[in-house]
């Protein structure tokens, strides 16, 4: 494979919306909307050309919205990128939603719809059809204010710093240190990171109850119970229900939950402390300086590039081509908000990664993972409309987190060493066991709070503090420590930003352990039943992409039994 049968450095022609097109008001762009509000449609190939026109204007409007996002969260204390992207969620989004329902009305009973038999029109269908029936023009100002308030966490922890050694830096550089084989430096780390994040811990209260009031009534007004019920429809889950996510968390804490209490006493053993405190769980257990596979941003990419480029020539091809275009900003800064991203950029197509990278293995870890996602976005380029490109976080993860693992074999483009080797492998490994309980941990909280909707600050860390004891070992000591733990979730932006989009990254994880395996037993079938799924984009069900991948789409416990028993037989191989 290679780059050459992907026009990957131009966007498609704009037939509806002209060449030169460029959004100043709103004003500008309505023509157009208005335009395929009143079109007549007397044949199939008319419907098929209002859906290529409708996916032209979203295409550019989605992209314009992306590079006003990325902007602002690579310099959170600019005024201009932030009234820029406050801009279009106020003037643009509200106006945008209005005519979504109305377009989305015109065409769910056309009696051409039949004849649209390209894979993918009728799964576009069935979420236009749910947007139509949880539609509510009541809500339409309640969604914006809620966005205007979601932006605020990026603003509130892109602000964090902590001065150690007389050096004032981000949140995450100083996390590094806990990786240092000398306690006290982990120690003074961990209680200047914790601190900080508590410094703020009343204003970040405060914007969640304001977001859960918002939202709950965004539920309500939709009829739906709660906003739980009312996100598994926006949020297009059609292939499971939230006892399905019960059933996850079930199974994570009976097959993977033992699994963190045998980690916590061996690394206490290993490192022969008479209790384990937070500050010891990033550490190397035999006392080893911390892995660096990498020294600056420049590093990390072009070394990435060379472990996809060796995986299969295209995947390098695609991360060098946004290297050519400048489409990453992968070091981490004051100013910058928090957290990775792969941004899709739907005209183009050649998408966006943000990060925050330092030196570690978490941060080598991250590239691999939006490389994934990058890939993703590539390769579903040219189908043909937008609503085909935008899969479901389930299958967006999966392309993800696979590409965290099938890569493997090639890391020693960042270690050259065997031993280090062996060691960045066992801590991915052993990172993906604790992944599993923390997701569970979040999603578990998350469903509790918006079934009680009404709940206070206090009974919300309540609720947190009695979930993740559920789901975390039993040796680590929190003596002294209990107020930090009642806010460990704030460091979670997904609670803030984007609600409920966390139990995927569980889903997923699954299925890419399923991917790994199969790559395991067989490299190019396995390599070929990921690349197939992605190639599917959204057109098709998320159970079909899976088995097109060649892996179940399963929360049995059962199931991830027997995918971590996998896991364990591939770590005492390395650990041999």
């Amino acid at each position: 494979m290679t780059t050459d049968n992907i026009d990957i450095l131009t966007r498609g022609t704009r037939a509806f919306i002209g060449e030169e097109f460029d959004l100043k008001k709103w004003e500008d762009v309505e023509p157009f909307f208005e335009n395929l509000k009143n079109r007549e449609i007397h044949s199939a190939e008319d419907l098929q050309q209002w859906f290529l026109d409708r996916s032209e204007i979203e295409s550019y409007l989605s992209e314009n919205f992306a590079w006003r996002y990325i902007r602002q969260t690579c310099d959170t204390a600019n005024t201009s990128l932030i009234n820029a992207l406050q801009f279009f969620i106020t003037e643009i989004q509200p106006k945008l939603a209005e005519y979504g329902n109305a377009l989305d009305k015109k065409v769910v009973d056309s009696p051409y719809l039949s004849e649209l038999t390209e894979p993918g029109f009728a799964i576009t269908l069935r979420g236009m059809k749910k947007a139509i029936e949880i539609f509510r023009d009541e809500n339409i100002p309640l969604i914006t204010e809620m966005q205007t308030e979601e932006r605020r966490y990026g603003a509130i922890a892109g602000a964090m710093t902590v001065t150690l050694d007389d050096e004032e830096m981000t949140l995450q550089k100083a996390a590094d240190r806990l990786q240092s084989t000398d306690r006290n430096i982990r120690e003074e780390a961990w209680r200047a990171i914790s601190g900080r994040r508590y410094d703020d811990h009343a204003q970040l209260d405060e914007l969640l109850s304001k977001l859960v009031t918002l939202r709950d009534q965004v539920g309500k007004n939709a009829g739906f119970a709660n906003y739980r019920d009312y996100m598994f429809a926006a949020m297009g889950r059609f292939d499971y229900t939230p006892q399905d996510c019960f059933n996850f968390h079930g199974s994570v804490k009976k097959a993977v939950v033992p699994m963190l209490d045998e980690m916590a006493a061996s690394r206490k053993a290993a490192l022969k402390v008479d209790a384990l405190r937070p500050w010891d769980t990033k550490v190397d257990p035999q006392g080893l300086a911390p892995l660096k596979p990498f020294a600056t941003g420049e590093e990390l990419l072009n070394k990435t590039i060379r472990c996809f480029s060796r995986l299969d020539p295209f995947l390098g091809d695609c991360l060098t081509t946004m290297k050519t275009m400048k489409h990453l900003d992968l070091e981490s800064r004051k100013g910058k908000a928090p957290g990775g991203y792969n941004y899709p950029l739907d005209e183009i197509g050649v998408p966006f990664i943000f990060m925050n990278a330092t030196s570690n293995l978490r941060d080598m870890v991250t590239l691999l993972h939006e490389g994934g996602h990058a890939v993703h976005s590539l390769v579903t380029r040219n189908l043909k409309l937008n609503s085909f490109k935008h899969t479901p976080s389930e299958v967006a993860e999966l392309a993800s987190m696979s590409m965290e693992l099938i890569t493997m074999d090639y890391w020693d483009e960042f270690f050259e060493n065997e031993n280090d080797l062996k060691r960045a492998k066992i801590q991915h490994f052993e990172s993906i066991l604790e992944t599993l309980p923390w997701v569970a941990t979040v999603d578990k909280f998350q469903h509790w709070m918006y079934e009680n909707p009404q709940h206070s600050a206090d009974e919300r860390t309540d609720a947190w503090v009695r979930i993740y004891e559920e789901f975390t070992d039993k040796v680590m000591d929190w003596a002294g420590l209990e107020i930090y733990k009642k806010y460990l979730w704030q460091r979670q932006l997904h609670i803030y930003e984007v609600p409920f989009y966390y139990i995927e990254y569980g889903i997923a994880q699954l299925g890419a352990i399923g991917v790994w395996k199969n790559y395991r037993q067989d490299p190019a079938k396995g390599l070929k039943g990921y690349l197939d799924a992605l190639k599917l984009g959204y057109t098709a069900t998320i159970g079909e992409i899976y088995q097109a991948a060649n892996i179940p789409f399963d929360f049995s416990e059962q199931h991830i039994t027997d995918l971590m028993q996998f896991v364990r037989s591939e770590l005492a191989e390395l650990k041999k």
